[in-house]
């Protein structure tokens, strides 16, 4: 089963996150099926960005998004 989820990217004090699509079973940061967008928490305001059609592409094969993820979007 495929997940859409967040894996952290850059130093410690200054994270940001990848929107990846992997394996739900898989590490946050193991290999990744497809990057799809990034979210940066660290710029005012938080900077988030995703690839509406290749979201909505991945939720038709059946990839779950994260509750992370989830919440980003309706935002």
């Amino acid at each position: 089963m495929l997940r859409i989820r967040l894996a952290k990217v850059g130093k410690r004090g200054s994270l940001s996150y990848r929107v990846v699509v992997s394996e739900a079973r898989s590490k946050r940061d193991s290999k990744q099926v497809a990057v799809i967008g990034f979210y940066n928490p660290s710029t005012h305001p938080a900077t988030f960005k995703i690839e509406k059609k290749e979201y909505q592409s991945w939720l038709e094969k059946g990839a779950q998004p994260s509750q992370a993820v989830t919440r980003l979007i309706k935002t």
